[in-house]
């Protein structure tokens, strides 16, 4: 994905509203600065995993979507590892 079409300051915001969307999804409690990475990474992540599928995403949607998947991902990993 490398920021398809999204800049750093809207990739910041976009991954943090998308870990955000995955701390409440996933029923956890982070803060601001681990909802940014999360969905920064997540989307990367995620964007990895659906590309091995053949499943793109585009733009700033797609960023989203994906970063929320891949945060979501990373959180039960998270959790598996934890417990």
């Amino acid at each position: 994905m490398g920021f398809d079409g999204v800049g750093w300051l809207a990739a910041i915001i976009i991954g943090g509203l998308a870990g955000w969307l995955a701390q409440k999804f996933m029923n956890t409690n982070t803060g601001l600065l681990m909802n940014i990475v999360l969905g920064i990474v997540g989307a990367i992540v995620a964007s990895l995993i659906l590309g091995l599928l053949g499943i793109s995403f585009g733009g700033w949607v797609g960023y989203l979507i994906a970063g929320f998947i891949g945060a979501c991902i990373i959180i039960a990993i998270g959790r598996a590892v934890t417990r």
